[in-house]
């Protein structure tokens, strides 16, 4: 799988578990930021992965900053990007299965880097399959397209 990951300065230490996680299972990933000195605002790298992920670059996209709310509420403001926060399994199992996302954000200061690992594993592992939630999702789209 192809992952674009970003972060604020909150969330760089989880992002780094992140990726040397997903360098031990193999996955692609490219990391959009930040680093310790780096002084960036959080909408600016969730807008970037955000615009990555919706133009197909990547399969998906994990965002992380001190709650997930703001790189949430700021990927969502992309075309074609559908992210959730995720900060337990039920809520990441259906990010996935009921609404087909494909940016999770998490808040660093929310849950801890094992919790994390976790969700992170269960989110990857999942694939939107057509079913009950289909008709609800299509009509996100066509609200996207101004229909």
């Amino acid at each position: 799988m192809k992952i674009a990951i970003g972060c604020d300065e909150l969330g760089i230490d989880l992002k780094n578990r992140l990726i040397s996680k997903f360098t031990e299972q193999g996955h692609e990933f490219t990391d959009f930021g930040v680093g310790p000195d780096d002084k960036i605002d959080y909408p600016d790298i969730g807008f970037e992965v955000a615009t990555a992920v919706a133009a197909k670059k990547f399969d998906r996209g994990i965002l992380i900053c001190g709650t997930g709310i703001g790189m949430s509420i700021t990927a969502n403001k992309v075309k074609g990007a559908y992210a959730a926060v995720c900060h337990d399994v039920y809520s990441t199992q259906r990010s996935i299965l009921s609404n087909n996302a494909n940016i999770m954000c998490m808040g660093a200061i929310v849950i801890g880097s094992a919790t994390a690992e976790t969700l992170t594993d269960i989110w990857l592992g999942l694939t939107f399959k057509d079913g009950r939630s289909t008709p609800k999702i299509q009509k996100i789209y066509a609200m996207e397209k101004g229909q």
